[in-house]
């Protein structure tokens, strides 16, 4: 069966998304640098590569399907923040923003009978559940934490080790 138009320009924006995510993350890793908060860059960085990561799968999904890739731009993103609990927030919003972008597609992916594509983006479901409770649980901590900069300083060595 056929990928749908509808279907390839979804997953198209979804690709852009992904990008605009990776951006993001990169950005908010070299807040983490300037602050001094090696820890947080490298935990962003990684996150970065897994986004880029994420816009490749799409991609590599709709050549499997016989389908054309449409390199997007990419929008600038935010690159200073109050503070480590801010960029967490933000981050923690985005994957939220991300997640609900999940669904639609997998929505699109139902109303067109497109089991291929409902296959193939469960990985995705299953990655933004994840996701989210990653962002979570780090805002969790540094809300406890408040602005004792012993506290973040632990949570910075925390994320040092992923």
């Amino acid at each position: 069966m056929k990928i749908s138009d509808s279907m390839i320009a979804a997953i198209n924006d979804q690709i852009k998304a992904e990008f605009d995510s990776a951006y993001i993350y990169l950005a908010m890793s070299s807040y983490f640098e300037n602050e001094g908060f090696q820890g947080m860059a490298h935990w962003m960085k990684k996150q970065y590569k897994e986004e880029v990561e994420h816009a490749e799968k799409f991609i590599d999904y709709l050549y499997q399907r016989g389908a054309r890739f449409i390199v997007p731009e990419i929008a600038k993103p935010k690159e200073s923040y109050e503070n480590a609990l801010e960029v967490f927030k933000t981050a923690y919003a985005h994957e939220q923003y991300v997640t609900s972008r999940i669904y639609k597609l997998v929505d699109l992916a139902v109303e067109e009978k497109d089991y291929a594509t409902q296959s193939m983006l469960k990985w995705f479901v299953d990655e933004q559940m994840e996701e989210e409770d990653n962002t979570s649980s780090i805002v969790n901590k540094l809300e406890m934490f408040g602005s004792d900069k012993h506290h973040v300083y632990i949570v910075d060595r925390e994320l040092a080790a992923r």
